[in-house]
């Protein structure tokens, strides 16, 4: 949709949900005095016109006119906001849809605004919009902590791989895949230095990365270069391009400063070390016996790009007895792999990064993730062929994770 349409109607729905929770904090606080009450409107109707002043100077503004702090927890103040004032907005309307129901067909001598309290008491109207508002605060206070806490609380997920071709050279191999760091949402280097470390401390064979170092530009990752350029595996780090890397999301003055970008992209993958493949492959061979290893431009189904070529980067592969594919989004493991190349063992993905909101107590999981991708998070099969999709190691828009923690994956291949 275009910008100069999207942002008014957006404006126009945040305030009128803004007017329609307006309704309970007035009615929750209508026992303050005159000029509590003048505090919490002129408060209250400030932050939501900042709101919409900062959504317009988001989308019209080039991203050098913010801060990139400033940017990051302006969007996350706007998601924690909106998503509370959305939970206050439903209570209400249930209650607002059951009182009408019950005086239309019911009780027609029911009172639809109720009359004064007994004294001592307080009005109907004055709890349910106090328990409105207290409903409000659990999101505001759950996102708030995953900001706090969750952001850089990196977990090591350990996940045994059995290949039943797998070359006996290759049996025990350790690898270790990173996804979505995202270094431009990043604001605590000491956490972020935790996670590498914890990388490290894994001594993995061979190490991916499957996309998504940046969220728009090239220069962010400078923060973070030498960082990141510690990470290095025996056998190599390989690594391939998400749908962020492309600079997509960002309004370039000419096509050729937009080109310029992904070439810088791909020389601080150069330079970090990393082997970044863009649809080709590498055969890694140990006592005469070959693993393939391939990786691939983003390739998205829907609204995602399609750059890659996995036909070219499997070219040369037919002889390798097991077959690694490096590719960022889940949706191409069903859109093509599984459909046309059965010999392909093993798919690492990321991209989803569980919506960074869920639920995951051992074996049980449960994200929005999983009402927009088949594969969102985990290890999948079909027949014989393996996905693994990672959670991610950083954040976008949303600066936290609340049950959806950051993730390193350390696989340890097996004949089975």
């Amino acid at each position: 949709m275009n910008k100069l349409l999207f942002i008014p109607i957006m404006s126009l729905v945040i305030l009128a949900i803004d007017y329609y929770v307006w309704q309970a904090f007035k009615t929750g606080f209508q026992q303050q005095s005159q000029s509590t009450q003048q505090i919490i409107r002129w408060v209250y109707w400030s932050i939501s016109a900042s709101i919409i002043l900062g959504i317009v100077g988001y989308n019209f503004l080039p991203l050098t006119y913010w801060n990139k702090t400033i940017r990051t927890f302006f969007m996350a103040s706007v998601m924690i906001t909106v998503v509370s004032k959305l939970f206050v907005v439903i209570f209400l309307f249930i209650e607002d849809i059951t009182r009408i129901i019950r005086w239309a067909f019911v009780n027609k001598n029911l009172d639809i605004i109720p009359g004064e309290p007994a004294p001592g008491q307080i009005s109907r109207s004055e709890f349910l919009s106090k328990t409105a508002l207290v409903v409000g605060a659990v999101p505001a206070a759950t996102f708030t902590f995953g900001i706090l806490s969750g952001a850089h609380d990196y977990r090591v997920e350990k996940i045994s791989l059995k290949i039943p071709n797998l070359p006996k050279a290759f049996d025990g191999l350790r690898i270790a895949q990173l996804s979505d760091i995202h270094s431009g949402s990043f604001y605590n280097k000491r956490a972020v230095q935790g996670g590498v470390d914890m990388v490290m401390k894994e001594k993995a064979d061979l190490l991916f990365f499957t996309g998504d170092l940046v969220n728009n530009e090239a220069t962010e990752v400078e923060d973070y270069f030498q960082m990141f350029s510690k990470l290095h595996a025996p056998m190599g780090v390989y690594s391939t391009l998400g749908n962020h890397d492309y600079g997509d999301y960002v309004r370039w003055k000419t096509p050729q400063a937009k080109k310029q970008n992904l070439q810088d992209l791909m020389k601080a993958h150069e330079l970090m070390g990393w082997n970044l493949m863009m649809d080709e492959n590498k055969i890694i061979e140990e006592s005469g016996e070959k693993l393939a290893l391939i990786g691939v431009q983003n390739i998205g189904v829907g609204r995602f790009p399609w750059y890659g070529n996995l036909a070219k980067a499997y070219q040369g592969t037919e002889e390798a007895s097991t077959k690694l594919l490096l590719s960022h989004d889940p949706t191409h493991w069903n859109a093509e792999v599984t459909t046309k190349y059965h010999d392909i063992d093993v798919a690492f993905a990321g991209h989803t990064h569980g919506t960074q909101f869920g639920v995951k107590v051992g074996d049980f999981k449960w994200s929005p993730a999983q009402y927009v991708y088949k594969q969102w998070a985990g290890l999948y099969q079909e027949g014989k062929q393996q996905l693994y999709v990672n959670r991610g190691f950083g954040y976008i828009g949303y600066p936290g994770r609340v049950g959806m923690p950051p993730e390193i994956s350390v696989f340890t291949l097996t004949r089975g």
